[in-house]
């Protein structure tokens, strides 16, 4: 049964055009989970369409960050109401981000692939269980 264009295929890293193969070749928090297929297992499509094409996955990784800890810095406050110590928000916020590295290093070339590549459009065709 196909899935929707947009939906599960994109939260579980699956290819942008066939939504079928994996992207990454283990889970998230595992030693070497974010390692990075060259192509598809299932369609052969090659992700990095270009050289240097993850380069701009840092800007997405980067607007990440700053949401991350715009809402570390709010949940800070309140639950301690403290707005005079710098560190502790400072700790908090670099805490926070380092332990969502993973997921921003993930889920940026996801979207980057999924919704600022015009060069990989969905193909409904690919994402069936019929064998090739």
């Amino acid at each position: 049964m196909p899935q929707t264009p947009q939906g599960p295929a994109m939260l579980q890293a699956k290819c942008p055009r066939c939504r079928r193969g994996k992207m990454f070749k283990g889970s998230m928090y595992s030693f070497g989970g974010n390692n990075m297929y060259e192509n598809c297992p299932r369609c052969n499509l090659h992700f990095e369409i270009e050289p240097g094409y993850f380069y701009a996955a840092m800007y997405v990784s980067y607007a990440f960050n700053v949401a991350e800890a715009v809402v570390l810095a709010f949940i800070t406050y309140n639950l301690t109401g403290n707005m005079e110590s710098p560190w502790l928000y400072l700790a908090v916020i670099l805490g926070g981000c380092f332990l969502l590295a993973p997921f921003n290093y993930r889920y940026s070339r996801v979207i980057l692939l999924y919704w600022l590549s015009p060069k990989i459009h969905y193909q409904p065709y690919l994402d069936t269980d019929d064998p090739k």
